[in-house]
Order: C-alpha cells, then structure tokens, then sequence
C-alpha cells in the first residue's frame, strides 16, 4: 500500500462517498431475495402472511438492505479509493435497525468514509483498514438502517501458517 493513498484516504474520513435517491422497495424483489436467502417464512411471500402477523405489508427481510449494490452507479470503493484488489479482504459488516423496511417503501441511501486506518499484519505484511458506513432512510425520512463495512488490503500475498 502506498503512502500517498493511506494519506489520500486519511484525508477523505468523513467524506461521503455516494448518495442514492428513491430506491423503490418491490414486492417482487422481497419475494426474490426471500428465495435466495432460502427464507421460509410466509410474511415474506405473501401479502395476507404478513397482514395476519400484524405487518402492513410484505417486510424485507433483514439482509435485503446489501441489494443496494445494483442501484449503486457510482462504483466500487475498493476501485475508487485506489485499492488492489488483489489483496483486498472483506473484513466485516455490521447492521443497526431502527426500523422495518416493507414493500412500497422507498429508500434513500448515503455512504461516507468513515474511517481509515492501519495495522500491523503477521502474515501479509501492514493492513489497511477502510469502513464505510451507510444510513438508509424511508419515503417520510425517517432512518430505518445504518450498515458498517470494513474493507482489508493487506501488505500482499497472505503467508500461510507452518
């Protein structure tokens, strides 16, 4: 990793990275995610479902929110802070709930850079550490979801233990 990127990043923290307006939560699309995430609850298929367990409407199930990835136009942080792929760890991500995201809810989505840091690695050399956080809110404003991501470029190859 290149000084000149670390203190490029350093000096972003805070910046935001990419907004998007008006993402429309689909039934549809809830029902498709449900599928691929082999949920077997009802509520998230059908609308009666979810009317009977008190719900207004079909919710999104609690991961549904990392879909967002295809309305994102502005690209790959790992590409647009400058970081190799090659070496590039998914390092974590955390989600807080406020509240439940249901279909016909429209979404509006803000990403910063939270943070950059690093540390000392045992195997692939100096770790750079890159968090992103994300705030979604719905239709009447209101902050239903904050996500936390931590993006790793280790110094290179990861040496295996002996």
């Amino acid at each position: 990793m290149s000084v000149q990127v670390t203190e490029q990043l350093k000096s972003l923290v805070g910046t935001e990275f990419y907004r998007i307006e008006g993402v429309p939560v689909e039934r549809g699309k809830i029902r498709e995610f449900a599928m691929a995430i082999q949920e077997d609850n009802p509520i998230f298929y059908e609308e009666q479902a979810a009317h009977e367990a008190g719900l207004p409407s079909v919710p999104a199930p609690l991961t549904f929110s990392q879909t967002i990835n295809f309305w994102n136009t502005h690209g790959s942080p790992v590409l647009n802070f400058g970081l190799d792929l090659r070496y590039v760890l998914h390092g974590g991500q955390e989600y807080e709930y406020y509240k439940p995201i249901f279909a016909g809810d429209t979404l509006n989505v803000a990403c910063r850079l939270a943070d950059v840091y690093e540390k000392a690695g045992s195997r692939g050399g100096k770790m750079l550490f890159v968090v992103l956080e994300t705030e979604f809110s719905n239709q009447q404003g209101e902050k239903v979801l904050s996500s936390k991501q931590i993006l790793i470029q280790t110094g290179g190859v990861v040496k295996r233990e002996e």
